[in-house]
């Protein structure tokens, strides 16, 4: 049974394991701050010989086999939906963009808008796209009607990773997630969860 007043769903795609480790850190915070929470992943698209051929993408399917798929259900479900995606040439990965292609029934019906959005990302190098992705990526929830919380500067520490877009991570499967994202994704869920607990409660007063 719930237990909180909002339901917040984190739905990522991760090839070698970063935006997964990202994606439980802010499903942690985001919880911990007082929301319901689904962990849920992008299908994979890829073919299994290239899987196979990276021994850290191979890692990362088997450890990540237990979190369901993301579904129309889960977008109809949740209050705020933050989406996390590798940086493909400064874009959105075709494995989340696919999903993300599949929502024009929920579009068209409405059921996408009025719903708190944000997103986060991470690239093998600096400057490797990141602010370009969650761009891109957020011009889905403008199509959306959806409201974007980005966490913007509004703690000291977004001053130390510098990206008020999103949280974001530089580094492989071989560059832990460090100090500075992990308290990056702490500010962002919380930021996610404060407005979509008062925007929430304002929608059910005005109506």
């Amino acid at each position: 049974m719930p237990t909180h007043d909002v339901n917040v769903a984190v739905i990522y795609y991760s090839s070698t394991g970063t935006i997964a480790e990202l994606a439980r850190l802010i499903a942690d915070a985001a919880e911990h701050a007082g929301a319901d929470v689904r962990l849920r992943r992008a299908a994979e698209l890829a073919p299994q010989a290239a899987i196979d051929a990276n021994p850290a993408w191979a890692a990362n399917v088997t450890a990540t086999a237990d979190i369901l798929e993301a579904s129309h259900e889960d977008m109809i479900w949740a209050d705020a939906v933050i989406f996390g995606t590798p940086t493909r040439f400064g874009n959105v990965t075709s494995q989340l963009k696919q999903f993300l292609d599949t929502l024009g029934g929920l579009w068209q019906q409405g059921r996408l808008a009025d719903k708190v959005y944000s997103g986060f990302t991470g690239s093998a190098t600096a400057h490797g796209g990141q602010e370009s992705t969650l761009l891109a990526l957020y011009h889905s929830v403008h199509h959306f009607g959806g409201i974007l919380i980005a966490p913007g500067y509004t703690d000291p520490a977004k001053f130390t990773d510098g990206n008020p877009y999103g949280t974001s991570h530089v580094g492989g499967p071989d560059t832990p997630v460090d100090a500075n994202a992990r308290t990056a994704a702490r500010i962002q869920a919380e930021r996610v969860v404060k407005f979509t607990k008062a925007i929430k409660a304002g929608l059910s007063a005005a109506s």
